[in-house]
């Protein structure tokens, strides 16, 4: 489980990094383009910080207020809130926030920029379906990702995905609207080739390194679940129930899928090449090994 953990880390935070040069690249033919220099990369990394910082403070909100959770109290369920204390206690971090969403859909996520700022949601449907080590299991999971800094780290990722889509639709619309009074100049003529490439791919490969980073995380979380219970199995049989629902959540949106322990759209959807989230059977079968 360490080396899984280990790998997982050194492997997400490579793919950041890819983050970080697309912009670049974007931001440097923006400047080529206009003549402006490596002015526009600063601005666009300027941009890119504000972003993150709207995202860094704010985010966990939205995604919360966009999904219907609700924060509870220990009298409203002292099930859960007990669950959710033992194992904040366990994990050695501050207990977070709990949300209700109500939703049949069985499913839960975790948000917030750290662990002392952070928050838990899980639907009826979760709290009301599994058995108690399965809830304690799917509870860890999540804790994990607190724990692991992943609710930052993903908070980050939707933020990028935005910006590189957002700089590549203004490159497409400028090489649109000024490619004709440009075309004369052969330098410019290469750049809006280069700058059409990336405007075209960048977007993709934004969404391909959302989607491997969030499978990455998926498998650290589980992994890191497993050791903080010394219970592999209550994982593996949760996401057994929860594969075998056919209940998608009636709140998802696209921009926070990857925030869930399973795809909210659809739980037999997992195995997609597209999906943000490994095929489920790859993930228990990864847990029962440990066992």
């Amino acid at each position: 489980m360490y080396n899984q953990i280990d790998s997982n880390k050194r492997k997400s935070w490579f793919l950041m990094a890819i983050f970080i040069l697309v912009i670049i690249a974007l931001g440097w033919v923006w400047g080529q383009y206009y003549e402006g220099g490596y002015f526009t990369v600063i601005l666009a990394t300027i941009f890119a910080m504000s972003m993150s910082l709207v995202s860094f403070y704010a985010g966990d909100k939205i995604a919360l207020a966009s999904a219907g959770a609700k924060a509870i109290k220990k009298e409203d369920n002292p099930y859960v809130y007990r669950m959710v204390e033992n194992l904040s206690i366990s994990s050695g971090i501050t207990s977070p926030k709990i949300y209700i969403i109500n939703d049949e859909s069985m499913n839960a996520f975790a948000t917030g920029r750290d662990p002392k700022n952070s928050s838990i949601a899980l639907t009826t449907g979760l709290i009301n379906n599994l058995e108690n080590e399965e809830l304690e299991a799917v509870i860890a999971h999540e804790m994990s990702h607190i724990k692991n800094y992943d609710i930052r780290l993903m908070m980050v990722v939707i933020v990028c995905v935005g910006i590189i889509t957002l700089l590549a639709d203004w490159l497409m619309r400028s090489f649109w609207f000024r490619g004709r009074d440009r075309s004369e100049n052969k330098g410019n003529g290469i750049l809006i080739i280069i700058g059409l490439v990336l405007a075209i791919l960048s977007p993709l490969f934004a969404k391909l390194i959302q989607m491997a980073i969030s499978r990455k995380r998926e498998f650290l979380a589980d992994a890191s679940a497993a050791l903080l219970t010394r219970y592999p199995e209550g994982l593996a049989k949760a996401l057994e129930k929860i594969s075998l629902q056919n209940i998608p959540l009636k709140k998802a949106n696209k921009a926070t899928a990857h925030l869930y322990i399973a795809n909210p759209f659809s739980a037999k959807g997992m195995s997609n090449m597209f999906s943000t989230h490994p095929p489920i059977a790859e993930r228990i079968k990864i847990l029962r090994q440990m066992a």
